[in-house]
């Protein structure tokens, strides 16, 4: 590990001196790329660069307590080994983490998909919610939030939502929520007061650049109608809404949230890149079955990962075993101790699997 940071450093120091280079700083490119590999050193660099003086600090120490007689010195020297042994310790944790492997798409922004699953139109608002729960987040974390399509019911729930959000870490944050969200709680309108279940489930997909996925237009039908619902002025007076059929994969994808007819079609090509990207995704982990297994749960869409219980007001994500009494909190939008938990569980089994393979 020594080693390898000894290069980084190395290597960010190279990056440094190039930066400077008034070549490279005409060469917007290169300026970019060094910029990206900079920032992606910067905080590995920070910690072995004060991995490296605590060393020095036990040395001094050590040094001090050998050569010292005075029993007040000794004592002081005692306390900085102490200290600087366990800030050690701690320094070793914090750049293992950091030297994981990062995945590609974690600074990527997302394109989130809520439908609403078993439980009818409680399940339907339920997905209202858990809609408003994320554009919340989004707002706490200064992302931007921009709805793509719509499937309204009368009684304020949504049979189904598409939006992007668009920030710097929204995947790596938001990755974790794919899959299965189950609600427990009396709808509004059961008169017996009995607790019903019922369930949504989240897609969470990176945005996709055209040169990671190829699209060839020939596969694609479009078709343009009338926008229906909540839209101002436009709608219902102009064909600006959009449908997309992917035929090779029956994949299809309908967008009017924005007035223009350009925009909906190009709000629907993005989604569908993602969709294809996740296939894509789901093939490699297919291949990869055993690995997913030991993983936190991060794709996955049929898999049951957190419960909300109104009625006991706490909620419970069931691949690390959390439960969290503060239901209201998150459902404005509090996600931060939630997403913490899953990241660190996730850091410290790929940690574990590294060390089991004596890397």
């Amino acid at each position: 590990m020594l080693d390898r940071l000894e290069d980084l450093l190395i290597r960010y120091e190279e990056i440094m001196g190039e930066l400077n280079e008034p070549a490279v700083a005409n060469d917007q490119e290169r300026f970019r790329m060094l910029m990206k590999e900079q920032s992606d050193l910067s905080p590995i660099v920070e910690k072995y660069k004060e991995y490296k003086k605590c060393r020095q600090d036990i040395e001094d120490s050590l040094a001090l307590l050998e050569e010292e007689n005075d029993e007040e010195m000794r004592e002081l020297a005692k306390e900085e080994w102490n200290d600087a042994k366990k800030r050690l310790s701690e320094l070793e944790h914090e750049i293992k983490i950091l030297l994981l492997p990062k995945d590609p798409n974690d600074e990527k922004n997302v394109i989130v998909e809520i439908r609403a699953g078993a439980g009818g139109d409680e399940a339907a608002l339920f997905a209202a919610e858990m809609y408003r729960v994320y554009v919340r987040f989004g707002e706490r974390n200064r992302w931007k939030v921009e709805t793509m399509s719509m499937d309204e019911i009368g009684i304020g729930g949504m049979k189904s939502v598409s939006f992007m959000i668009s920030g710097q870490g929204a995947y790596s944050k938001l990755k974790y929520e794919s899959g299965v969200h189950r609600v427990q709680r009396v709808p509004e309108t059961e008169s017996g007061g009995r607790i019903h279940t019922s369930t949504i489930t989240v897609a969470i997909m990176p945005e996709v650049e055209d040169v990671d996925i190829e699209i060839d237009m020939n596969d694609c039908k479009f078709d343009v109608f009338r926008a229906s619902g909540n839209g101002g002025q436009c709608v219902n007076t102009t064909d600006s809404a959009v449908r997309l059929t992917h035929i090779p994969t029956g994949i299809v994808i309908s967008c009017q949230d924005e007035k223009s007819q350009l925009k909906n079609k190009d709000k629907a090509l993005k989604v569908l890149r993602a969709k294809l990207y996740e296939l894509e995704q789901e093939k490699q982990h297919d291949a990869e079955a055993q690995l997913r297994r030991s993983q936190v749960g991060t794709g996955d869409r049929s898999e049951k990962i957190r419960t909300y219980n109104f009625p006991q007001g706490r909620v419970t994500d069931h691949r690390i075993k959390l439960t969290l009494h503060k239901l209201d909190a998150v459902m404005d939008g509090e996600l931060f101790e939630m997403i913490d938990s899953l990241i660190a569980a996730d850091q410290a089994r790929k940690l574990s699997r590294l060390e089991e393979k004596g890397l």
